[in-house]
């Protein structure tokens, strides 16, 4: 097993980021929609997983069995090359520091994958919406205990109201990518499939885990539960509660998405891009 020092690596990253940009759009856009995909995977199968799990081993273990379960979207992406929005934002950065490329690249980059991944998840949520969430009998379609769980997290997300409930969204958004990016440094850090798998889990499930805002992730996961929210009975209203009444298309950008991304950026490009660039600057360029 072979591990790269840490000036490799963010070399390695600013590389990357230089070819990922010297991409057609078209390609960005492709690859951009199979990562948008393969992260919904990753959160419909934590859907079903944390369902009904938290009444029998408590809150914390089910956010775990959550966590456990949700990195393999990403894990697809690192082995399969795809492309996605929150790694780009350390990627593009890194060749800008190193001025590899242009900051109009960067952006570029930035649009075409971010609307490949929202393709992909809302792609991937309706398959989930008329698939595992809901079951049709008689031609009538009713929420699953999968599609309940879908629902309530949807419900949950758009919860974000007023400047400290936006706060609070940014500021998880900054950890969240925060940890996204070490986990694609981990993955950097290894040649072998079994050292970039490791280094990705840990990383994203402690994300998830904590509770964390990933904008592609929410790319699915309130569309999901949007799509679903027309097959709930009256009784699964009832239980999901008030809080419903936040869920809708306009809640899911400006209660969530929209600061979600821009907290995503930060911590992408500062927080992992912007301070490993200054500190191994003199040791990649010597």
């Amino acid at each position: 097993m072979v591990f790269h020092p840490p000036a490799t690596i963010i070399s390695k990253v600013g590389d990357a980021g230089k070819g990922k940009c010297a991409l057609p759009a078209w390609n960005m856009l492709l690859r951009g929609f199979m990562a948008g995909a393969y992260i919904a995977m990753g959160a419909a199968l934590a859907t079903v997983c944390v369902t009904g799990t938290a009444a029998f081993l408590g809150v914390g273990v089910a956010k775990l069995v959550l966590g456990s379960v949700f990195p393999v979207g990403l894990v697809i992406i690192v082995l399969t090359g795809a492309e996605l929005f929150t790694g780009d934002a350390m990627f593009a950065p890194m060749a800008a520091f190193k001025h590899k490329i242009s900051w109009a690249a960067v952006l570029n980059l930035w649009v075409w994958v971010y609307v490949g991944n929202l393709i992909g998840s809302l792609v991937f949520a309706y398959l989930m919406a008329v698939g595992p969430l809901v079951s049709v009998s008689g031609g009538t379609a009713t929420a699953t205990a999968f599609g309940v769980t879908a629902v309530n997290i949807a419900a949950g997300k758009v919860g974000y109201m007023g400047g400290l409930g936006l706060w609070s969204a940014f500021c998880k958004a900054i950890c969240c990518n925060w940890l996204v990016n070490l986990a694609i440094l981990l993955a950097i850090c290894a040649d072998d499939a079994i050292g970039k798998i490791v280094g990705v889990w840990f990383p994203i499930m402690a994300f998830v885990s904590s509770g964390f805002e990933h904008c592609v992730a929410n790319m699915y996961f309130i569309p999901a539960g949007l799509l679903t929210m027309p097959s709930l009975t009256a009784d699964q209203v009832a239980a999901i509660g008030p809080k419903l009444a936040n869920l809708n298309w306009v809640t899911m950008w400006t209660n969530n998405i929209i600061v979600v991304t821009l907290g995503n950026i930060v911590g992408g490009m500062i927080f992992v891009g912007l301070i490993y660039w200054i500190s191994f600057k003199q040791d990649i360029q010597a």
